[in-house]
Protein backbone atom coordinates (compact mmCIF):
# COMPACT_ATOMS: atom_id res chain seq x y z
CA UNK A 1 0.00 0.00 0.00
CA UNK A 2 0.98 3.32 -1.00
CA UNK A 3 2.16 5.76 1.98
CA UNK A 4 0.20 9.39 2.37
CA UNK A 5 1.92 12.98 2.80
CA UNK A 6 0.58 15.10 4.88
CA UNK A 7 1.43 19.38 4.00
CA UNK A 8 1.04 22.10 6.57
CA UNK A 9 2.10 25.30 3.54
CA UNK A 10 2.70 28.44 5.16
CA UNK A 11 4.12 31.54 3.92
CA UNK A 12 7.67 30.60 5.88
CA UNK A 13 7.42 27.13 6.75
CA UNK A 14 5.78 23.76 5.30
CA UNK A 15 5.19 21.29 7.70
CA UNK A 16 5.65 17.51 6.24
CA UNK A 17 3.98 14.53 8.29
CA UNK A 18 3.66 10.71 6.45
CA UNK A 19 1.52 7.57 7.15
CA UNK A 20 2.37 4.25 7.99
CA UNK A 21 2.44 1.59 5.58
CA UNK A 22 -0.94 0.59 6.33
CA UNK A 23 -2.56 4.45 6.68
CA UNK A 24 -3.60 4.11 9.65
CA UNK A 25 -1.04 6.81 11.87
CA UNK A 26 0.20 10.27 10.88
CA UNK A 27 4.18 10.90 12.25
CA UNK A 28 5.59 14.40 11.90
CA UNK A 29 9.16 14.18 9.77
CA UNK A 30 10.32 17.78 8.35
CA UNK A 31 9.83 21.18 8.27
CA UNK A 32 10.47 22.85 5.23
CA UNK A 33 11.69 26.11 4.33
CA UNK A 34 9.02 27.78 1.89
CA UNK A 35 11.40 30.36 0.54
CA UNK A 36 13.29 27.38 -0.56
CA UNK A 37 12.40 25.13 -3.47
CA UNK A 38 10.65 22.64 -1.22
CA UNK A 39 8.52 21.08 -3.99
CA UNK A 40 12.29 19.25 -5.09
CA UNK A 41 12.08 17.89 -1.75
CA UNK A 42 8.45 16.76 -1.88
CA UNK A 43 9.39 15.16 -4.93
CA UNK A 44 12.12 13.23 -3.46
CA UNK A 45 10.41 12.37 -0.21
CA UNK A 46 7.95 10.86 -2.58
CA UNK A 47 10.22 8.49 -5.04
CA UNK A 48 11.86 7.91 -1.34
CA UNK A 49 9.22 6.90 0.64
CA UNK A 50 6.64 5.45 -2.02
CA UNK A 51 3.64 7.88 -1.20
CA UNK A 52 0.51 7.61 -3.75
CA UNK A 53 -1.39 10.22 -2.06
CA UNK A 54 -0.52 13.80 -0.63
CA UNK A 55 -2.83 15.99 1.03
CA UNK A 56 -2.59 19.84 1.50
CA UNK A 57 -4.10 21.49 4.66
CA UNK A 58 -6.29 24.61 3.09
CA UNK A 59 -6.89 26.96 5.53
CA UNK A 60 -10.95 26.94 5.03
CA UNK A 61 -12.62 29.94 7.46
CA UNK A 62 -14.48 29.24 10.45
CA UNK A 63 -17.74 30.17 8.27
CA UNK A 64 -16.91 27.66 6.33
CA UNK A 65 -15.87 29.84 3.22
CA UNK A 66 -12.57 30.08 1.58
CA UNK A 67 -10.08 33.34 1.39
CA UNK A 68 -7.43 34.53 0.00
CA UNK A 69 -5.24 32.13 1.45
CA UNK A 70 -7.13 28.82 1.20
CA UNK A 71 -6.99 30.25 -2.86
CA UNK A 72 -3.38 30.31 -2.65
CA UNK A 73 -2.88 27.18 -1.31
CA UNK A 74 -5.58 25.58 -3.79
CA UNK A 75 -2.77 27.14 -6.25
CA UNK A 76 0.30 25.57 -4.17
CA UNK A 77 -1.99 22.18 -5.16
CA UNK A 78 -2.40 22.61 -8.55
CA UNK A 79 1.74 23.22 -9.34
CA UNK A 80 1.90 20.50 -7.21
CA UNK A 81 -0.16 18.14 -9.18
CA UNK A 82 1.37 19.32 -12.34
CA UNK A 83 5.01 19.02 -10.43
CA UNK A 84 4.32 15.27 -9.31
CA UNK A 85 2.19 13.93 -12.62
CA UNK A 86 4.84 12.11 -13.61
CA UNK A 87 5.00 10.14 -10.52
CA UNK A 88 1.44 9.23 -10.77
CA UNK A 89 1.00 10.66 -7.22
CA UNK A 90 -2.73 12.70 -6.44
CA UNK A 91 -2.93 15.73 -4.32
CA UNK A 92 -5.65 17.03 -2.73
CA UNK A 93 -6.96 19.56 -0.33
CA UNK A 94 -8.23 18.24 3.05
CA UNK A 95 -9.96 21.14 5.51
CA UNK A 96 -7.40 22.45 8.49
CA UNK A 97 -9.18 24.72 10.43
CA UNK A 98 -7.98 24.45 14.01
CA UNK A 99 -4.57 22.19 12.97
CA UNK A 100 -2.33 25.00 14.09
CA UNK A 101 -3.98 25.94 16.92
CA UNK A 102 -4.38 22.66 18.32
CA UNK A 103 -0.53 21.93 17.75
CA UNK A 104 0.16 25.10 19.76
CA UNK A 105 -2.03 23.75 22.45
CA UNK A 106 -0.42 20.44 22.43
CA UNK A 107 2.52 21.78 22.65
CA UNK A 108 1.81 23.88 25.21
CA UNK A 109 -0.08 20.96 26.81
CA UNK A 110 3.91 19.33 26.85
CA UNK A 111 5.65 22.21 28.43
CA UNK A 112 7.60 22.54 25.49
CA UNK A 113 9.69 26.11 25.27
CA UNK A 114 8.32 28.82 23.03
CA UNK A 115 11.68 28.41 20.83
CA UNK A 116 11.19 24.49 20.48
CA UNK A 117 7.56 25.04 19.61
CA UNK A 118 8.53 26.90 16.64
CA UNK A 119 10.92 24.58 15.29
CA UNK A 120 8.06 21.66 15.33
CA UNK A 121 4.82 23.02 15.22
CA UNK A 122 4.31 23.21 11.49
CA UNK A 123 5.39 19.26 11.89
CA UNK A 124 3.04 18.62 14.37
CA UNK A 125 0.15 20.99 12.18
CA UNK A 126 0.93 18.63 9.58
CA UNK A 127 0.77 15.03 11.03
CA UNK A 128 -2.96 16.51 12.75
CA UNK A 129 -4.32 17.33 9.10
CA UNK A 130 -2.84 13.97 7.84
CA UNK A 131 -4.00 12.19 11.01
CA UNK A 132 -7.81 13.64 10.30
CA UNK A 133 -7.40 12.57 6.87
CA UNK A 134 -6.68 9.43 7.39
CA UNK A 135 -9.38 9.12 10.22
CA UNK A 136 -11.97 10.21 8.11
CA UNK A 137 -11.21 8.07 4.93
CA UNK A 138 -11.30 4.95 7.54
CA UNK A 139 -14.65 5.98 9.34
CA UNK A 140 -16.09 6.15 5.76
CA UNK A 141 -15.06 2.51 4.90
Amino acid sequence: MKRILGLDIGKVRIGVAISDPLGTFAQGIAVLDADKNWIIRIKELVRERGVGLIVVGVPIRTDGSRGPEADGVWETIGKLQDELEEDKVEVTGWDERFSTASAERSLLEGDMSRRKRRKVIDKVAASLILQSFLENRRDRN
